[in-house]
């Protein structure tokens, strides 16, 4: 087999087959590599460390191991950090700056399953919101119905790595009018998200209070959470949310938004921050 790889992408020699015939063509596949994330300490007592080792799409690994460990609450913001380098092929060093001692037990995301079992998921919900410093329970910005149907084709059009090779998820961020402000995209859809928030921590662009979060996939429990830490209301999902993800959403103050296609989508809680469906909805409470 013949691999010619450019970037991201990898081709392959591959047969198709249709009915009883078969042919030798080629066929693009999204690059999958391990990615080792370390922190460092000026702390004497704190020697670098493995802290995850995760499967991405190589390319805004810097990003991609920021937007981690700000998710998991290892660092609070972007100050904290002293540098952030590649250390080889596929690993990347967070330095953090003197006096910064991370609590490492605070480090959830593979500890959900088993922590949670035998638990209700209220105590997952409860976790993330005890430790975001950030108020999302009340704004004034609403959107148009019409700006997700926009979302959605920016974004389909923007996925260049999808249209090459149908196998990568996307993150972005759009104003509330539609406009793109960025996306990233990795085979992982939490290390799309991780880039996205990563890369807008480094430019010390969070919280994202007036952004909506548009994902190419479904919206899980674990991205909603990494929405609430980056201070973002309004999440809406190509494909459906979760029942914990609901959850945390509505204790959280967030529009979530799901199955949006271009002319219909649901909204499974702060339906107020939809603009046609809260005047609705207010015409309702006044006819009775």
């Amino acid at each position: 087999m013949k691999n010619l790889r450019s970037k991201n992408i990898i081709v392959v020699e591959t047969h198709k087959v249709r009915l009883d015939k078969m042919e030798t063509c080629f066929d693009s596949l999204s690059v999958e590599e391990p990615l080792e994330i370390k922190i460092a300490s000026a702390a004497e007592d704190f020697a670098p460390q493995t802290i995850a080792v995760t499967m991405r799409t190589p390319g805004h690994d810097e990003e991609l191991a920021v937007g981690f460990l700000f998710a998991e609450s290892i660092i609070q913001s972007f100050v904290q950090v002293e540098s952030v380098a590649q250390s080889k092929c596929n690993g990347v060093v967070v330095s953090l700056k003197p006096g910064v001692n991370p609590e490492l037990t605070k480090l959830e995301r593979h500890s959900f399953v088993s922590s949670s079992c035998g638990v209700c998921g209220k105590k997952s919900v409860e976790s993330v919101l005890s430790r975001t410093e950030i108020d999302t329970s009340s704004d004034s910005f609403d959107v148009e119905v019409a700006v997700f149907a926009t979302m959605s084709r920016s974004l389909r059009l923007m996925q260049s790595d999808f249209d090459t090779t149908g196998g990568i998820h996307a993150s972005a961020l759009f104003t509330t009018e539609g406009r793109l402000l960025d996306l990233r995209e990795d085979v992982g859809r939490h290390n799309a998200l991780d880039k996205l928030i990563g890369s807008m921590l480094m430019r010390n662009c969070l919280p994202q209070s007036e952004a909506i979060l548009f994902l190419s996939g479904r919206a899980s429990f674990e991205l909603v959470q990494k929405a609430v830490n980056a201070g973002i209301r309004m999440v809406a999902s190509v494909g459906a949310p979760s029942s914990l993800a609901v959850q945390l959403a509505s204790d959280a103050g967030i529009t979530l938004v799901g199955f949006v296609r271009e002319d219909r989508f649901n909204i499974y809680c702060g339906e107020e921050r939809i603009r046609t469906i809260r005047s609705e909805c207010s015409q309702v409470q006044s006819a009775c």
